[in-house]
């Protein structure tokens, strides 16, 4: 339990950081962060 509240703030400003210097990529992060999230709430 502990590592979903760990990883999901440091995905999220990895995620931020990304979207604010090639906006392009905003689809795959968002579609990355949505599969990460979903393989962690399925593992637990």
């Amino acid at each position: 339990m502990q590592i979903d509240i760990t990883l999901q703030p440091i995905i999220s400003i990895i995620a931020g950081v990304l979207i604010f210097v090639m906006p392009k990529l905003l689809n795959y992060i968002v579609a990355g962060y949505l599969i990460i999230i979903g393989v962690l709430g399925l593992l637990h």
